[in-house]
């Protein structure tokens, strides 16, 4: 480097600490004008929290869960006669209401029927023949296994004639109980068996409502139970309650198999349709309950904010209860608190807030 570099150097340099020296003392007679910033001393002004906030009253709590049911009628059955003949009578037109005891159709009997008029002709002689061996015995004119003889013969056509008439019976197909009959799937002539379905028979008045579930809550599952259930297509609400619960948890669904019964005295749910259920479990009445997110764990402790006189004021509480969108308050806080329900993760101690939406 040669001597004019090296002193061009150096001059740089003093100009560098002149400037450093001398800069503080020119921005002291020259201040900016253009901007103001305020000095605020530490905690003089905190910033307000715009926040919503609920009254806590009293109110009912209820725990409900949600599941799908089918719905099936209180009585059905396949009709099928007894016994194996041929179709001489139907009675029913299909779709139609039938009685308990309706007839509904008939094989033919007419052999069956000249058998008990054969056996029914024996019966007054039958009963001479005791009388007199009955007159006899008195005299001692008989012997008494003479008198029995009789008698059990006498006995023995009374049964014969009350098999006749049952299996007369048999070629009769009577309603077995209250219901809509469904569509028939013979004529008449035709030869029928015990395997030939006639007809369905239908109870639908009341229908019963069907629903699985979870293992986790079978204890709470109880007769009595409120059931609200709506079916495909509609929006109306069906009130029912459980009346009977399955004996043991199905082993490859791990559910509970509830049944709810529904009057359904005008008939307009059928059979076979699918619902949605909404099932209370349990019911709190007179409960002190909050959002869910008013509520804060802290440290293994539930807190919640109250507001007080302007200010956020946190209030440990012990809950109870969980539902979907509320948890319950056992203790804690009072009828007439004021609980704060937005801006939870903002709040501290004593921190300056404003209600924006009371409840």
């Amino acid at each position: 480097m040669t001597k004019l570099a090296k002193w061009i150097v150096i001059g740089i340099i003093l100009l560098f600490i002149v400037g450093m020296i001398v800069y503080p003392r020119i921005k002291k007679q020259f201040p900016a004008n253009d901007v103001s910033v305020p000095v605020v001393a530490s905690g003089q002004q905190r910033r307000v929290l715009n926040i919503n906030a609920i009254i806590m009253r009293t109110q009912v709590l209820s725990d409900k869960t949600h599941t799908t049911a089918d719905i099936i009628p209180d009585e059905e059955v396949d009709l099928s006669f007894e016994t194996s003949g041929k179709i001489v009578e139907i009675d029913f037109q299909e779709g139609t209401h039938v009685r308990k005891g309706d007839l509904l159709a008939k094989i033919n009997d007419k052999p069956l029927q000249a058998q008990l008029h054969k056996l029914e002709a024996q019966i007054q002689l039958a009963k001479d023949r005791v009388f007199r061996q009955r007159t006899l015995l008195d005299k001692d004119a008989v012997s008494q296994e003479a008198y029995e003889q009789v008698t059990t013969e006498y006995d023995k056509l009374m049964a014969d004639i009350e098999l006749m008439k049952a299996n007369i019976a048999q070629t009769e197909l009577r309603a077995p109980f209250d219901g809509i009959i469904g569509l028939r799937y013979v004529s008449e002539g035709a030869y029928t068996s015990p395997t030939t379905t006639i007809a369905k028979l239908t109870k639908i008045s009341p229908v019963k409502i069907d629903f699985p579930i979870p293992e986790r809550y079978s204890d709470d599952i109880v007769p009595g139970i409120k059931v609200i259930f709506r079916v495909t297509g509609s929006l109306k609400e069906y009130h029912s309650e459980v009346y009977a619960v399955e004996s043991k948890v199905d082993v490859e669904t791990r559910s509970l198999t509830a049944r709810a019964l529904y009057p359904n005295a005008d008939e307009s749910i059928k059979p076979g349709r699918y619902a949605s259920v909404e099932l209370t479990k349990k019911e709190i009445r007179d409960a002190l309950a909050v959002p869910s997110e008013a509520l804060i764990q802290e440290m293994g402790k539930s807190l919640v904010y109250l507001y007080k006189s302007g200010k956020a004021q946190p209030a440990e509480v012990i809950i109870g209860l969980r539902t979907e969108s509320q948890i319950q308050i056992i203790n804690g806080i009072s009828v007439g608190d004021t609980v704060i329900v937005s801006g939870i993760m903002q709040l501290r101690t004593d921190l300056p807030v404003t209600i924006d939406n009371l409840q």
